[in-house]
């Protein structure tokens, strides 16, 4: 749509408003009275139209009053994917197929799905048995995958050569369904084994980020030696620390909005690293499912992690600055992006806590 169109379905949107008795007083501008342009500071969208500044002391009401009344009829028009507004009444239009568009859209479908956001419902009826030998590593990763195929809509069953000891379980949180030697050779997964005492005494989370965060190939970093403790350690150098931190700071950045008096709406915002990062939540999840590799997702949540702690310093107004369409759209963003790390973690299962 170019601008002079724009123009005229602004200008067809207060005619019908007018017509309807929702404005009245109000004499319907020619079309070339009708100016759009580009958002200014604080703006979000690919237009704005200062029309209900213009038409407010006719209507004998407020600008803001007059956008509201404007905004769903506009938002209602072929080729409009919707209508913000922000300061005294300027009305931000983002246009259907725009990226703005694209990306107000995938926002919201990640506010709708939560952590299922990437999965696949209903089941498949899709069947997996995993077969692992009995190493703690080798558990771990076929519980994870159990996990992974799950979100796929895969129905998984789980085996081990024999009884995990019961310490796996209730420090690492797996499980297997049924232990024994296959009758028939099964595909196994034989990652490069780690010691289980050492890996025990990292917990839960720090254990099963050592052994998952590596490709199956690579050696977990897990006894002191190898430097395992640096995956207890509150610091950047630390991938893990880093994704729960991310997570840890949407959560925060939402308390704080709402102490600002603001909440967040997806629209227009200029962060491409993080926007990529949600977008290729799904087809990450799918790839790790069918290549039975959790090190792909664990890897993409610390993509996503540091995207998201690159644009955390902008979401909050500063200073004496007020609270804009452009800071409800960044909030909103980083919720989903906190959304995709929570969601993630999980699937690793690994807690993603809301302080830290």
């Amino acid at each position: 749509m170019t601008p002079v169109e724009l123009s005229r379905t602004v200008l067809h949107a207060l005619r019908a408003a007018v017509d309807a008795g929702e404005l009245r007083g109000v004499a319907v501008p020619d079309g070339r009275a009708v100016r759009v342009e580009r958002p200014r500071p604080g703006g979000c969208g690919d237009y704005a139209t200062n029309l209900a500044l213009q038409i407010a002391r006719a209507a004998e009401r407020s600008p803001r009053q007059v956008a509201e009344v404007l905004s769903p009829r506009l938002a209602a028009e072929p080729g409009i994917a919707g209508v913000d507004i922000t300061g005294p009444g300027f009305l931000n239009i983002t246009l259907a197929g725009s990226r703005a568009a694209a990306a107000a859209e995938l926002v919201r479908r990640v506010r709708e799905d939560g952590h299922c956001y990437g999965h696949v419902h209903p089941d498949t009826g899709e069947l997996a048995q995993l077969h692992a030998p009995r190493e703690l590593r080798a558990v771990v990763l076929a519980d994870s995958v159990r996990r992974i195929l799950r979100s796929q809509g895969t129905l998984v069953r789980v085996t081990c050569d024999a009884e995990p000891p019961a310490a796996w379980a209730d420090r690492l949180g797996v499980r297997v369904d049924a232990c024994g030697r296959p009758p028939e050779p099964m595909p196994t997964p034989r990652p490069v084994p780690a010691p289980a005492a050492a890996t025990l005494r990292l917990g839960r989370d720090a254990a099963r980020w050592a052994l998952l965060h590596p490709a199956p190939h690579d050696h977990p970093r897990v006894t002191p030696e190898q430097g395992g403790d640096g995956h207890l350690v509150q610091r950047e150098s630390n991938p893990l620390f880093r994704v729960r931190y991310a997570h840890a700071r949407a959560r925060a950045l939402s308390r704080n909005a709402d102490g600002l008096g603001f909440d967040a709406a997806p629209g227009e915002v200029d962060a491409p690293e993080l926007l990529d990062a949600v977008e290729a939540h799904p087809a990450v999840l799918d790839a790790a499912a069918r290549h039975r590799a959790p090190d792909r997702l664990a890897r993409h949540l610390v993509r996503t992690a540091d995207a998201l702690l690159d644009l955390q310093g902008s979401v909050l107004p500063r200073g004496d600055e007020k609270p804009s369409a452009a800071h409800r759209a960044r909030l909103a963003l980083a919720e989903a992006a906190g959304t995709v790390l929570a969601g993630g973690l999980s699937l690793l299962g690994i807690s993603a806590p809301e302080n830290l």
